[in-house]
């Protein structure tokens, strides 16, 4: 399957290094010169925010420097997905700088790098959603509120193009949820299904910039069958996510007492008796890594936050180091659940992010799992506080070229010293069932 870079509505990627062995640095996106990223200076940029900002760059210019005295949108549109719908292209088997910022050491894309993405496309493709067109009005801010679970079906190549195609299928009074999927083939006439590599759904809340309060968004009026079944499944999330908490707080006021008691009997012989505990088992906190930042201006995003792809991008690395030192075996990615972003970063927020093993899965010798757990803190040294700002959690598994050389390869079994611990254990052992118990077949935008 060939991508073409003159398709309607297609971006092209382009890297954002200067080639040494082309004299014309200046690029072109259909057949104009592309604004000058400096208008933008400061913001977080990458190859990705760069196209996509200069492909639209009437709009973010209204985000960047709204007219003073600006109003809300008056009138609410419907649009339909199609309206929102933007596709970007990876020249990777042409631009030879571009492949090297997106390689990772096994000649394949970097993942977090590609969440990065991702979180950028989203973002405009919901500012495309709300936009009214009117240059007198002011945008609301539109925020990341959680990322649903990010599957990677097969490994993606940096040496064959890559295109991403997205649109928003479902808004509610205030929310959008934009659905995004990662497409590349090596095969010719390939089945749209067989093609895409990774897909992932991810929530925005709209507010308004000056008061903060929930501004309304344009409503969406989906055309095919295929968009009125991802709208009616993205509205049966929705109403999920709003049931969860109340319902993961009654089960455990109800009483998980002998589930609880079984994971912490283990950790307390590592705690009580370390001599005599199993050597296949280790305590969680024996897992833990944690990095630390202060996050600059560079950093942040048009609305002066710090870009969620970013964070998302440190966690993953975070996850991927984590898995490592404890598997010691190269891990290989496998997804992301559920993301919540609980409070945004501001430029020079002191920023921990602690990750740990929560547990491991040995159902499967040949593909055991590896679920780690990462936690964003926002630190006030001078308040003395401490908030969690977000939440992550991966699963990995290790590389099979790597099992195979080592025969005697064993995932060892994680276990709690403390009923906290063993509660987020169970939290997460719960949350996965579930989204297991409604799996659908996936629905295919492309």
């Amino acid at each position: 399957m060939e991508f073409n870079s003159s398709s309607p509505g297609t971006i092209p990627v382009v890297s954002t290094l200067t080639n040494p062995f082309d004299n014309n640095s200046l690029a072109c996106v259909n057949g104009q010169a592309r604004k000058p990223i400096a208008f933008w200076p400061g913001t977080y940029h990458s190859p990705v925010t760069n196209a996509l900002w200069e492909t639209r760059p009437k709009t973010f210019e209204r985000l960047l420097d709204p007219p003073k005295d600006a109003t809300p949108q008056g009138e609410l549109l419907t649009r339909t997905p199609r309206q929102s719908r933007t596709s970007i292209l990876y020249g990777f088997s042409t631009d030879y700088i571009l492949r090297e910022q997106y390689r990772d050491p096994w000649n394949e894309v970097r993942i977090g790098k590609l969440l990065e993405d991702l979180d950028a496309l989203a973002g405009t493709i919901s500012v495309k959603h709300c936009s009214d067109d009117d240059s007198t009005t002011r945008l609301p801010l539109l925020v990341t509120a959680s990322v649903d679970k990010i599957v990677l079906k097969k490994p993606i190549s940096v040496n064959v193009d890559l295109k991403i195609v997205g649109s928003a299928i479902w808004v509610g009074r205030s929310s959008i949820e934009v659905q995004l999927e990662v497409i590349q083939s090596t095969k010719e006439g390939s089945d749209t299904s067989d093609s895409v590599a990774l897909t992932a759904n991810f929530i925005f809340v709209a507010r308004d910039s000056k008061t903060g309060k929930a501004a309304p968004v344009n409503r969406l009026s989906p055309e095919t069958e295929t968009e009125k079944l991802l709208f009616e499944e993205a509205e049966a999330r929705s109403k999920l996510r709003k049931r969860k908490n109340v319902e993961e707080k009654k089960e455990i006021q109800n009483g998980e007492v002998n589930r609880l008691e079984a994971l912490l009997a283990e950790g307390r012989i590592f705690c009580d008796m370390p001599a005599l505990a199993d050597r296949n088992s280790i305590l969680l906190r024996d897992t833990c890594l944690e990095n630390s930042l202060i996050c600059q201006p560079q950093q942040r995003n048009i609305h002066g936050r710090i870009f969620g792809g970013f964070l998302m991008h440190r966690a993953f690395e975070l996850a991927l180091s984590t898995a490592y030192a404890f598997a010691g075996l190269v891990p290989y990615f496998l997804e992301v659940d559920h993301v919540d972003f609980l409070r945004p970063v501001d430029v020079g927020d002191f920023l921990r992010i602690k990750s740990c093993v929560l547990y491991t899965e040995h159902e499967n010798s040949e593909k055991p799992l590896i679920n780690i757990e990462v936690v964003a803190h926002v630190t006030r040294p001078e308040l003395r506080s401490s908030e969690v700002s977000n939440t992550f959690h991966f699963t990995f598994t290790v590389r099979p070229e790597a099992k195979a050389k080592n025969n005697g390869f064993r995932i060892r079994k994680v276990v709690p010293a403390t009923e906290e611990e063993a509660r987020s254990i169970l939290e997460r052992m719960d949350a996965e069932s579930m989204q297991s118990s409604r799996g659908k077949k996936r629905i295919y935008l492309a």
